[in-house]
């Protein structure tokens, strides 16, 4: 494995003078934070423990870990793209200390050994990681999976990810029957019909490079049909990677109505728009597909009025002689879990000068409450060490040698960030990056 990681166990130690930001908690000032035995002791002014190891923080911010809501870590059945330990590599080296797998994977995470075996291989590399299970066997759109014995053995949330169920007859049981176990449904949200077989945003510049495009239609059409589901059995529905000027007022509405819907942006959605495709490069071919600079617009819109409740990064490696192939058969897919907080960071704090909660809450303490996961998203005393270090103001430039997944094929390569996380702790272990 390239560019590894090694964890140090958390034995006793006082991070000294960090800002801390920690909404949850209401705290947003510099303080000192005590860590003994992988776990939170306690946080205040002039910490003082025997025998304690002392971190110099001053001109850094801790901030709670970072959850992603949407990675594929491939395991099993794809591991020549990217395996738990590859992905959860990258998900410490972005500040994450928790994701939710998508269960695409081979066989599809439909039953409760498939969820078992990816929480074990997670445990064993000391990672938090809450595996989503299928909505359907097989990932097929026809029979209802096996959700009861799914969330006994820990999943957290029931997708059919990429495939999202055309048919609504099953998609209503299929949502009662989630909402009966107490399992929230995640929608990628797309008409496949409408689709078809597009490689990229339909619009003025898939005409220019005379390529198929995907219409904002397949996905404003699949989002309507998942919202008025909602409205009719009252299931809890988060819609994955909104990208559409329609998606993003229709799921508006909805919130306003009351209904239980929550939702994401990528960062490639919130920074990038189907201009880059002016490159040719299989690297910015992803689904949904980047939009347009109104789309865009939309989606930061969203974000800022609570519309969009989190980002996550729709963390999607390939290996690298799949995406060298020609546009119209490469995969979709970028990997994302490195550069995301930095995106967000330049894009957001410093672009849009959000307050640096703001962040926060949208990175870590509203995943936390969408998954119901109380112990994540804030500090807590007696709780695991889950929390970064990171230097706001840092400038640097996102290249292949910050990359530890598996596959190398991230859209953001050469841009410019401001904002690194320097340090993950992760179940009681530091990570320095």
């Amino acid at each position: 494995m390239k560019n590894k990681l090694n964890g140090q166990s958390v034995k006793n130690l006082i991070i000294r003078g960090a800002h801390i930001v920690d909404p949850a908690n209401k705290i947003d000032e510099v303080m000192d934070l005590h860590v003994k035995s992988h776990r939170i002791v306690k946080w205040g002014k002039d910490l003082a423990a025997e025998d304690a190891e002392i971190f110099d923080a001053k001109k850094l911010h801790l901030l709670p870990g970072l959850i992603d809501l949407h990675v594929h870590f491939r395991e099993p059945g794809y591991e020549h793209k990217e395996t738990i330990e590859t992905g959860a590599q990258a998900a410490i080296a972005g500040g994450f200390v928790a994701c939710v797998s998508m269960p695409n994977t081979k066989p599809a995470c439909d039953n409760a050994q498939v969820v078992k075996y990816q929480m074990e291989r997670a445990n064993v590399l000391n990672f938090n990681l809450f595996p989503a299970g299928t909505l359907t066997q097989g990932r097929e759109g026809k029979k209802i999976s096996e959700m009861a014995e799914m969330k006994a053995a820990g999943a957290v949330a029931v997708t059919d990810d990429g495939n999202w169920v055309m048919d609504s007859g099953v998609a209503r049981r299929v949502y009662e029957y989630a909402a009966t176990h107490g399992l929230p449904v995640m929608s990628h949200a797309e008409d496949q019909t409408i689709a078809l077989n597009g490689v990229m945003n339909e619009g003025i510049v898939s005409t220019k490079l005379g390529l198929r495009g995907r219409p904002n239609a397949a996905e404003d059409i699949a989002t309507a049909r998942d919202i008025e589901l909602v409205r009719l059995i009252k299931c809890q529905l988060h819609f994955q990677h909104v990208s559409t000027i329609g998606a993003v007022a229709m799921i508006r509405r909805a919130k306003v109505a009351g209904l239980p819907i929550t939702a994401e942006a990528t960062p490639h959605h919130i920074a990038l728009t189907d201009e880059e495709f002016l490159r040719y490069d299989t690297f910015y071919k992803m689904n949904p597909p980047l939009r347009t600079k109104a789309d865009r617009q939309a989606v930061l819109q969203g974000l800022e009025d609570g519309t969009i409740d989190v980002i996550a990064t729709d963390h999607a490696p390939h290996a690298f002689e799949e995406k060298d192939q020609d546009i119209e058969v490469a995969p979709f897919g970028t990997i994302g879990l490195e550069s995301s907080f930095g995106v967000a960071m330049t894009e957001l704090f410093h672009g849009r000068k959000w307050k640096l909660e703001e962040i926060v809450k949208k990175m870590s303490l509203t995943p936390a409450e969408i998954l119901k996961k109380t112990n994540f998203g804030r500090l807590k005393t007696g709780e695991q060490a889950n929390f970064i270090l990171v230097d706001i103001n840092k400038e640097w430039v996102f290249g292949e040698e910050h990359v530890h997944s598996k596959s190398v094929n991230s859209c953001f390569y050469g841009k410019k960030l401001k904002g690194k996380v320097l340090h993950t702790f992760v179940k009681g272990y530091q990570y320095t990056l």
